[in-house]
C-alpha cells in the first residue's frame, strides 16, 4: 500500500491558533508531544510501504520539520491551494512516475483525531484489499454516532459479500439539517462522509478519464511535466474539490465503514471535546489562572499572564497571531470570522 497525507488547509476553523501559514494539523492538541500530522504518520507508516505527504508551499518548511525522517522525495508541495481535486491528482502524477499502476494508494487527512490505530490499520488494509479485487475506488466512511449536521453522508447500498465488509454506494447526501440528521442515525444506512479514497494509480486514472475530464486534463499535464517544472501549470488550475470533481459521479463505488473513533476537530467545542478536561470541565494551556470557571477552553501561548473569572462555556485564546473571545457552543463561526480578517489584509 501506498499512503498519501493531505496536510493542506486554509488554518480558519482554529484561528488564531492556526492561520494560513500555519494549519491546523501542525498543531498540538490537549498538551500532546505530537501534532495532529506527526500522529498521522505514525498511524500510516507501519501500514504502507511508501508514504507521502502533499502540502502547499505557504507551510511546506514546517512539515518537513515534524516528519524529519521522511527523505526530500516524499514530500510533493502544492504551488497554490486549488482544492482537494487537483491536490489528489498532482499526488497520483507523481506516483505514476515512480511505482507500478496496480499499486493501491490510500489518501487520508492530516488533522483528524483518531485513538484507535489497531481500527484505523484493519479498516484501511480491508479497504485496500477489497480496491485490489474489485478495481474499484473504495471509500472509508465513519459510522455517526449522533446526529450531526457539520458532515456530509454516505448512503450503503447492498453489501458486496459478508467476508469483505465492503457495501456499495448507494448515494452522497450534502450535510442535512437536524431531523433529517437524526433519521440518518436512526436507520443505521448512513456514515460520515470524512474524505478517505482508496484505489490504484490505474482505478483513478479510468475514473477521472470516464467521469472528469477536466480533471484528468490537469492529471496529464502533470504527468507530462518534470517536478521542477509544474508550478506555472498547477496555478492555472480552478480550485476543485475532489468530492464534486470526480467521486460523487463514478457510480459504482465502495464504503467500508470505519472500525474506529474518529473527530474532525473542526472547531474549540471539538477540542474540548476530544481533549476532556479538569473536573470543571476547562481546559487550559500556557500561563492561565481560572477563578470560578465551568466548562471552558483557554489557551494562552503569549508570556503575558491570561486571568478569566466567573465565567461558562466560553473559549479565550491569546496567541501572536490574535484574541478570540467566543461562546464555545459557537465557536464553529470563527472560521467566518477569520476570513473576514483575511480578506482585509492587503
Amino acid at each position: 500500500m501506498i499512503v498519501v497525507i493531505i496536510a493542506g488547509g486554509s488554518g480558519s476553523r482554529l484561528w488564531p491558533l492556526s492561520t494560513p501559514d500555519y494549519p491546523k494539523h501542525l498543531l498540538k492538541i490537549n498538551g500532546d508531544d505530537n501534532s495532529l500530522l506527526q500522529n498521522t504518520y505514525r498511524r500510516v507508516k507501519h501500514l504502507a510501504e511508501h508514504v507521502y505527504v502533499v502540502s502547499e508551499s505557504s507551510h511546506i518548511q514546517y512539515v518537513r520539520e515534524q516528519l524529519d525522517e521522511l527523505s526530500e522525495a516524499n514530500f510533493i508541495v502544492e504551488p497554490g491551494r486549488r482544492g482537494t481535486g487537483n491536490c489528489i491528482a498532482l499526488a497520483l502524477s507523481i506516483i505514476q512516475k515512480r511505482h507500478a499502476p496496480e499499486d493501491v494508494v490510500a489518501f487520508v487527512h492530516a488533522d483528524h483525531f483518531i485513538r484507535d490505530e489497531a481500527g484505523f490499520a484493519y479498516s484501511f488494509g480491508v479497504a485496500t484489499a477489497v480496491s485490489a479485487q474489485e478495481n474499484k475506488i473504495v471509500l472509508v466512511g465513519v459510522e455517526p454516532d449522533h446526529p450531526a449536521t457539520g458532515f456530509g453522508y454516505i448512503e450503503k447500498g447492498e453489501m458486496l459479500n459478508s467476508q469483505t465488509l465492503a457495501y456499495s454506494v448507494q448515494s452522497f447526501k450534502e450535510k442535512p439539517d437536524f431531523q433529517t440528521a437524526k433519521r440518518y442515525l436512526s436507520s443505521g444506512k448512513y456514515l460520515w462522509n470524512c474524505g478517505y479514497f482508496v484505489g490504484s494509480t490505474q482505478t483513478f486514472k479510468t475514473a477521472m478519464e470516464q467521469h472528469a475530464s477536466d480533471l484528468n486534463q490537469n492529471f496529464e499535464k502533470l504527468v507530462n511535466l518534470a517536478t521542477a517544472d509544474i508550478t506555472d501549470t498547477y496555478l492555472t488550475f480552478d480550485n476543485e474539490a475532489i468530492d464534486y470533481a470526480l467521486i460523487e459521479k463514478v457510480p459504482d463505488l465502495l464504503v467500508v465503514p470505519a472500525g474506529f473513533d474518529w473527530m474532525d476537530l473542526g472547531s474549540f467545542s471539538d477540542i474540548a471535546k476530544a481533549s476532556g478536561g479538569d473536573e470543571q470541565g476547562n481546559l487550559t494551556t500556557g500561563k492561565v489562572e481560572l477563578e470560578e470557571v465551568q466548562n471552558s477552553l483557554v489557551q494562552n501561548t503569549e508570556d503575558k499572564p491570561l486571568a478569566v473569572i466567573g465565567l461558562d462555556n466560553i473559549v479565550v485564546v491569546n496567541t501572536p497571531d490574535g484574541i478570540l473571545v467566543a461562546r464555545k457552543d459557537l465557536s464553529q463561526k470563527v472560521g467566518d470570522v477569520s476570513k473576514r480578517f483575511n480578506a482585509q489584509t492587503p
